[in-house]
């Protein structure tokens, strides 16, 4: 095997390369105007509003909830919902900083996730991550829902856009608004149908298959897109600053309080190697649905997927097992 060869089956190298190559096709398209800048809130559209739906739906519909291993899950859960709070806190509570705080704690566990783990840790390894996919958009995507949209309804009633209303009022319509909301909706039906036992038939799950496999790609080509109608230079000071927040101190707080529970071994790498995985493509779909930050969070997603190459090789030679 030639050296560039070895360098090119690196698993965090093979991992990460097809995410790049997607994000740089989305980018000369966009460049060439072969997707023009009219379309790409379509194409959002159909990402969020159609493969994601699918995506989210099958994966809770086909999961076997109790045979999923939660204990180092949960404190992964824990991590990221102090980080994001912590970081909502410091930067004010605003619908921007929300936006922002999810960026810093939304990992690309699909994508990138998946054949990463795979390729350096195994079947088993794969099994914990699955786990953690499983409830990943479930409890961090409801969570930031939930949070945005009070921090909307906020927004608006302070602007005069809105009638004011009762705290709890408030409260009960951003709830309200969340459960009906595309990404959190399809995951609790999946629950809810997982429940029955039922499975699903092939004449159904080929379909949503097809529209879930189709997500991934489709969604790092649109943030090639955004990002040829976005100029970076403005936003690398904070990109590069925001990657950080999520390729190093996600992770860096992920091993901190495994080694201080006595998580170790195969559950701590895997829980570690999620937590510096890149910021994740449904953290840009969700900057365009409440039209906050999608430059930033543009230049973000393709920053950190970068300086992922050098931290999670660095995570996983820390972290041998």
């Amino acid at each position: 095997m030639t050296a560039g060869a070895g360098a090119l089956g690196h698993p965090v190298v093979s991992a990460l390369l097809p995410v790049v190559l997607l994000i740089a096709i989305g980018f000369v398209a966009g460049r060439m105007r072969l997707i023009r800048g009219e379309a790409v809130r379509d194409l959002s559209n159909l990402v969020f509003l159609v493969l994601v739906q699918a995506l989210l739906f099958r994966t809770m519909a086909t999961t076997q909830l109790a045979q999923l291993d939660l204990r180092s899950v949960a404190l992964y859960y824990v991590v990221a919902g102090v980080l994001f709070f912590a970081l909502l806190l410091a930067r004010g509570l605003t619908s921007r900083s929300a936006v922002l705080a999810l960026a810093a704690i939304f990992s690309n566990t699909l994508m990138i996730g998946v054949p990463l783990v795979q390729l350096a840790y195994g079947q088993e390894a794969l099994a914990l991550l699955f786990t953690l996919i499983s409830m990943h958009a479930l409890i961090l995507l409801t969570l930031a829902t939930v949070v945005l949209e009070l921090l909307v309804a906020r927004e608006q009633s302070q602007a005069g856009q809105g009638p004011r209303r009762h705290i709890a009022a408030t409260v009960a319509q951003a709830v309200k608004n969340a459960i009906l909301h595309p990404v959190p909706l399809p995951i609790i039906a999946g629950f809810l149908y997982s429940l029955t036992g039922w499975g699903l038939h092939p004449v159904v799950e080929r379909p949503l298959k097809l529209l879930g496999d189709a997500f991934g790609p489709v969604a790092l080509v649109l943030v090639g897109v955004t990002l040829a109608r976005t100029v970076i230079g403005p936003h690398l000071r904070g990109a590069l600053g925001l990657s950080a927040l999520k390729v190093i101190l996600h992770p860096a707080l992920m091993a901190a309080a495994g080694w201080l529970l006595g998580l170790h071994g195969l559950p701590l790498a895997v829980m570690v190697v999620a937590a510096a995985l890149p910021v994740g493509a449904n953290v840009f779909l969700f900057s365009q649905r409440y039209h906050t930050e999608e430059d930033l969070v543009t230049a973000t997603v393709a920053v950190s997927t970068v300086m992922a190459v050098g931290t999670i090789s660095v995570v996983m030679a820390l972290l041998r097992v």
